[in-house]
């Protein structure tokens, strides 16, 4: 096994998948699906879904304690492209500020898109078929679901989706694990 191969291995075990991030997704999800049940205007919805985006970190961070999951692993060198595969969303978060006001009834739909494409990298890092699996999976049922039905139901579907996500992101680190 190369150095790579091994450093993989290593945010493999350690960071369990990133596991604790698609948790605390799950639990965003469903804030901004509450958020899209509310009366307010959809402006305000929209404001309050990036409200809802802020908490990732110090959530992931509280989970990973709660999973004994090692949250940076500073020891390995490719914990940094884990943080360059993430800085790429936030890059893209910029087309969804412009939809923001542009298009805002399809905001959170931009949004889930883009969720969804930057997990991409992941499934290399991670030598996951679920990441990639998912990343694709998502960007497409998040166009497909946010053109055909409100954004309650894009909102809740993400919630499920997620959930399925964390399900099938657990049984493939069980099968890691037994290896």
């Amino acid at each position: 096994m190369n150095n790579l191969e091994i450093l993989r291995s290593d945010c493999v075990i350690k960071q369990k998948r990133g596991l604790h991030f698609i948790i605390s997704s799950i639990l965003i999800w469903f804030g901004i699906f509450f958020v899209q049940l509310s009366s307010m205007p959809v402006l305000t919805k929209n404001l309050f879904t990036f409200v809802c985006t802020a908490i990732l970190l110090p959530l992931s961070f509280l989970i990973s304690k709660l999973l004994k999951i090692d949250f940076q692993n500073k020891a390995n060198p490719l914990t940094n492209l884990g943080i360059v595969f993430t800085a790429n969303q936030i890059l893209y978060l910029l087309i969804a500020m412009w939809i923001y006001s542009a298009v805002p009834e399809k905001m959170v739909m931009v949004l889930a898109i883009i969720f969804g494409a930057h997990l991409l990298p992941y499934s290399w890092l991670y030598k996951s078929k679920v990441y990639f699996i998912f990343s694709v999976a998502i960007s497409f049922l998040a166009l497909i679901i946010g053109l055909l039905y409100s954004l309650v139901i894009l909102a809740i579907s993400m919630v499920i989706i997620e959930i399925l996500f964390c399900v099938a992101l657990v049984i493939e680190n069980y099968e890691k694990a037994g290896k």
